[in-house]
């Protein structure tokens, strides 16, 4: 194998989550993104028993940044680990975000060139006069041809770098809204682990998911107070809820005249915040009926409403999602819901083979390529002077300051304002010796240039621009260098790592 896994766990501790009522609705099935060879997986979920674990995110360009992928995969794990324990059908279901409308973030991508290099491409900015459409109502122009040409001529050369590319422009096209290329890409490399993605802006969960909004919306004000209660809990306990709440901000958004719009109350009605179009009660169970795709959830109401309409036992969620989530259970209470258990998902890198062979060759630790470039380049330099030079110079400066020190004690007795004149020649000296270790590391640095570059190019290949790999690159960057086993293996990193932190959590105190 040319690369490896390592797991980096965002959480010590899984708790176990607890069994309820099955059944998926069969109403939704429509829903779920349909791609060839499905029709079995979706079989599973018309078993009157099936319980789902579920995850989600944001369309986002080329499949998103691999974080999204290892979610996916934290439901599968999760999924089959639950379905053995219980005996019982658990399907993985991820939810397709598309209502979210934050184009700023969706139309970047980075990726690793052929030559180790981060790439970045992104998709024209939206106007700031625009709308600030849904996702699932945003289309891809031809600019998106433009970057998946940039994408393909730029990525390394493989025998997967051709079936990446006809993947991701099956796909990523001219005229496809974000939320659908992502929905369609990541159902078809999903399919094979069992996992069915479900998207949430389709006409029939749109209907379905109606009355639970209209319903939050009446509670509003009790809503806003018992969340307000939960967030003071939360901040004197040291925790940071993540979300802010109060305001008269309600758990709604609206399509309107300046696209996704939150409501708010206001004196007896509700208005969009951005357009300032006011709604009464009436008006927006009118609205529900005749219109339900311009309705949909924050993300504080969201989880309430996917427990409300499937049969949720737990949500893999990553460190941002654990923090509000842990704000959510007076939606729960009020709504009358099930709270389903939320789980940290698995976090990992994959390593290839030439990072292993730089930090052996380097003498470093998977770990040091955490630290910025220039402080590793620095460190390997330093390394690399001969211990010979760093002796001599260490007693240099010993003997240098050791030398002025006594030449002060007589100046200060010859003549107490000389000791200034001698401590200033003494940091001179000092600073000229500096001065010959930065030449020796300059010219040692130019020479090691070629080894250099491969450094660096470990570095960017799981830190790219400083930051964890899964939060950087892209679903094909990897897969084009690794192929569909790639896959394979995140999901039996995950499953182990989720089989023992299950196993800690059940084990007596």
């Amino acid at each position: 194998m040319t690369f490896r896994i390592v797991t980096t766990p965002l959480a010590s501790h899984v708790p176990l989550p607890v069994e309820r009522q099955g059944g998926f609705p069969a109403a939704l099935l429509a829903a779920c993104v349909r791609v060839p060879g499905h029709d079995a997986l979706l079989d599973r979920l018309l078993d009157p028993q099936v319980l789902a674990v579920t995850t989600g995110q944001q369309p986002a360009l080329f499949a998103g940044p691999m974080y999204t992928v290892h979610k996916a995969l934290s439901a599968a794990a999760l999924a089959q680990e639950l379905e053995r324990r219980w005996k019982r059908p658990v399907v993985p279901l991820f939810w397709i975000a598309g209502d979210d409308h934050d184009y700023a973030e969706a139309n970047k991508a980075a990726w690793l060139s052929g030559g180790g290099e981060v790439e970045h491409g992104s998709l024209a900015p939206r106007d700031p006069s625009a709308p600030m459409r849904s996702l699932y109502r945003e289309p891809l122009g031809p600019d998106i041809e433009e970057l998946t040409a940039r994408l393909d001529a730029s990525l390394p050369e493989s025998e997967f770098h051709a079936p990446t590319m006809e993947w991701v422009r099956r796909h990523y096209r001219n005229g496809a809204t974000i939320s659908a290329a992502f929905g369609r890409a990541l159902a078809e490399i999903l399919a094979p682990f069992g996992i069915v993605c479900l998207d949430s802006t389709h006409p029939d969960f749109k209907r379905a998911a109606a009355p639970h909004l209209l319903r939050a919306l009446a509670l509003a004000e009790e809503l806003e107070a018992g969340l307000a209660r939960r967030s003071a809990e939360l901040v004197a306990g040291g925790q940071d809820p993540g979300v802010a709440v109060g305001g008269g901000a309600t758990l709604v958004m609206i399509d309107g005249a300046a696209g996704r719009d939150r409501l708010v109350r206001s004196g007896g009605e509700f208005v969009a915040r951005r357009s300032q179009e006011r709604f009464t009660l009436s008006a927006l169970e009118t609205v529900a009926a005749r219109e339900p795709d311009r309705l949909s959830a924050n993300v504080l109401l969201r989880p309430a409403v996917e427990s409300a309409l499937l049969p949720t036992v737990a949500y893999a969620a990553g460190p941002g999602e654990l923090r509000y989530l842990a704000l959510t259970p007076p939606v729960y209470e009020r709504l009358g819901l099930l709270r389903q258990t939320p789980v940290p998902r698995w976090s990992g890198m994959t390593v290839p083979a030439p990072v292993d062979r730089a930090l052996e060759k380097f003498g470093l630790h998977l770990g040091d390529l955490a630290e910025p470039v220039a402080v590793l380049e620095a460190k390997v330099v330093r390394g690399r002077l001969p211990r010979e030079a760093e002796a001599d110079l260490a007693a240099l400066r010993n003997l240098l300051a050791e030398r002025y020190d006594a030449v002060g004690v007589t100046a200060a007795r010859i003549d107490p304002t000389l000791v200034r004149s001698v401590g200033g020649r003494r940091e001179r000296a000092l600073a000229e010796v500096d001065h010959i270790e930065r030449k020796l590391v300059t010219h040692l640095r130019r020479r090691m240039a070629v080894e250099l570059r491969q450094l660096a190019r470990a570095h960017d290949a799981v830190f790219p621009d400083g930051a964890p790999q899964e939060r950087v690159l892209v679903v094909p960057s990897l897969l084009a260098a690794h192929g569909p086993g790639l896959l394979e293996a995140l999901l039996s990193a995950a499953s182990g790592w989720y089989r023992g932190a299950l196993e800690r959590s059940a084990a007596p105190a």
